[in-house]
């Protein structure tokens, strides 16, 4: 149930994109970094050779079961961010390895696509030269993903449909689950008209009829936490905020979106091992993709942490570093 999003843009000109990580307690992740010249190849798993690339631009992210290569999230030198998202439901259906060399298991593509790309044009040529592959990095399974990419010109979907990969114009800059995003975008024609402001009263029959409180002009808009109302109730929101000055207010408003879509322990759950496990947000990412920053907040610590990527020593190799999980409140002393 993970989401990313893109901002409109600031008024100075800052773009900030998003994203939050929903699922079980317990995938190993750390931050990780990518040097900018660090050769790139993926191990698929079946024995035939995978895609080897050079790498020219540096990346920090979200590195799981100790890869530094293996990114469910991250952010580029340049500015190009990318996000992996579950997809289950028959919505994910990976490529035959071929073993020519042009094999990219999906837990190496944001490494690869980030490594070897300053925009999402780069991204559509660099998704046609490789043979996307699932490949199971210990969890039990092989994860159905789609990959999300954005940069300050646009957005898009990397999606793996049954007969073919296919990469999708995201319009809108949004992203959830399943189903495909031609389906999400269709559905968006269900819920316009959503405003800011209440409706105006009424007289009926003689009886004067008012909205007994603010809001009533989002009335409709689903509030569960299923892929598909995430993503009603986030482009929603994205329509009726207000633009951000600049990229402190921006980068601090894409964090206050993902607070409205925290799920905390215990409302949602999902059968796992025979009993049933919390589904929770375990982390929130916020990307600035005009100044690359990458910015994160983990579940069990309320403050939010930035690396900025023009501070970052990608000439060192590839590293990972853990991540603040636990914290608290900051203590005040009141005079």
């Amino acid at each position: 149930m993970c989401m990313t999003f893109k901002l409109p843009t600031a008024v100075d000109g800052t773009v900030v994109a998003a994203r939050s990580m929903e699922f079980p307690m317990g995938m190993p992740t750390q931050l990780a970094v990518l040097p900018r010249d660090h050769a790139g190849s993926s191990d698929t798993g079946g024995g035939g050779r995978g895609a080897t690339w050079s790498a020219t631009h540096g990346i920090v992210g979200m590195g799981v079961f100790g890869h530094a290569g293996w990114l469910v999230d991250g952010l580029n030198d340049v500015g190009v961010s990318a996000h992996l998202l579950y997809m289950p439901g028959g919505y994910c259906t990976y490529r035959m390895p071929k073993g020519d060399g042009t094999d990219v298991a999906q837990v190496d593509l944001i490494a690869y696509l980030l490594g070897t790309c300053a925009s999402i044009a780069e991204v559509k040529a660099a998704v046609e030269a490789v043979n996307v592959v699932g490949l199971d990095p210990g969890m039990g399974f092989v994860p159905p993903v789609h990959c999300l990419v954005h940069d300050p010109s646009g957005s898009l979907a990397i999606e793996f449909h049954p007969e073919v990969t296919k990469v999708v114009d995201n319009p809108v800059g949004v992203a959830t689950n399943a189903p495909f995003l031609d389906w999400h975008l269709i559905n968006l024609g269900n819920y316009l008209g959503v405003s800011s402001e209440n409706p105006p009263d009424e007289t009926v029959g003689g009886l004067a009829l008012s909205t007994p409180g603010q809001g009533e002009g989002l009335r409709g808009i689903p509030a569960d936490f299923t892929p598909t109302a995430r993503f009603i109730r986030l482009f929603s929101l994205l329509q009726l905020v207000d633009q951000a000055k600049d990229a402190d207010e921006a980068e601090q408003l894409a964090l206050h979106l993902c607070n409205a879509f925290d799920i905390p322990a215990g409302v949602v759950k999902e059968p796992m091992g025979g009993h049933l496990v919390p589904e929770v947000t375990v982390w929130d990412s916020v990307l600035n993709l005009t100044t690359p920053r990458y910015a994160y907040r983990m579940i069990g610590n309320p403050e939010a942490y930035v690396v900025d990527l023009a501070s970052v020593d990608f000439t060192t190799p590839a590293r990972l570093q853990d991540l603040p999980w636990t914290g608290g409140f900051t203590p005040v002393a009141v005079r």
